[in-house]
């Protein structure tokens, strides 16, 4: 992977000239997201991520970290925060902003630690890549967690981008879940190889955590289809 996002990531870090990404996936047109975007306050977030840092409690791992915006609000609030990502040059941004302790880590590969509470934000579920992937992960998230430990996790349903039938039924895709997505990202004149990323409604969440062993309590709803869940043992 070229990791054109950890490189915007760490060009707006170091002002070696941002740019915009440029986001399209295989049901949406090319969309520009804004670097500085990734560095926003806890006072510039939406309502679903302050309520999540404001729900966290004693040892917290921020799965995805990407610019590490969540992670410094609570290492700046007394937390004990591990911030991973698979993005080297977020990692490298993540440093420069002062967090103590991140790291390049897939999160199927983390070992012998636990925590009290797991962040997995803006789109959560994304990582998961595939709706047969999911259970593997939540079983991963499952094995990290202390034993009065929380999941904290969002995304969104995303029925609302396919067209809908004189009758209200949706027409989506007859083969596989309508929230497989495949993305592609491009930056600076690059663009990234194309990867799934997954976007789950609640309900669907909820199943796949109950057959995981798992509790699945619907916190919050979002301004657009988007909500914030909960899960625990």
């Amino acid at each position: 992977m070229k990791d054109l996002f950890g490189k915007a990531i760490l060009d707006f870090q170091t002002n070696n000239s941002p740019q915009d990404l440029i986001t399209e996936t295989n049901i949406s047109e090319a969309d520009e997201m804004r670097v500085d975007y990734l560095f926003r306050s806890f006072n510039e977030m939406p309502k679903l991520e302050k309520k999540a840092l404001q729900l966290c409690k004693g040892k917290v791992l921020d799965v995805g970290c990407g610019a590490g915006s969540h992670s410094l609000y609570l290492q700046e609030k007394g937390f004990e925060v591990t911030a991973i990502d698979i993005s080297e040059n977020a990692i490298k941004a993540c440093k420069l902003r002062g967090l103590n302790d991140v790291r390049v880590q897939n999160i199927l590969d983390l070992e012998n630690e636990s925590f009290d509470t797991i962040l997995l934000l803006m789109n959560g579920t994304g990582i998961f890549r595939t709706l047969l992937a999911t259970s593997n992960y939540l079983q991963k998230l499952k094995s990290l967690l202390n034993p009065n430990g929380q999941i904290l996790i969002d995304s969104s349903d995303i029925i609302y981008m396919f067209d809908e039938d004189a009758d209200g039924s949706y027409l989506v895709p007859a083969d596989g879940y309508y929230g497989e997505l495949t993305f592609t990202i491009s930056y600076k004149n690059e663009t990234e190889e194309s990867f799934p990323w997954l976007y789950l409604d609640y309900n669907t969440l909820q199943n796949a955590a109950q057959s995981n062993g798992l509790e699945c309590e619907l916190i919050i709803d979002g301004e657009h289809f988007d909500y914030l869940a909960r899960l625990t043992l």
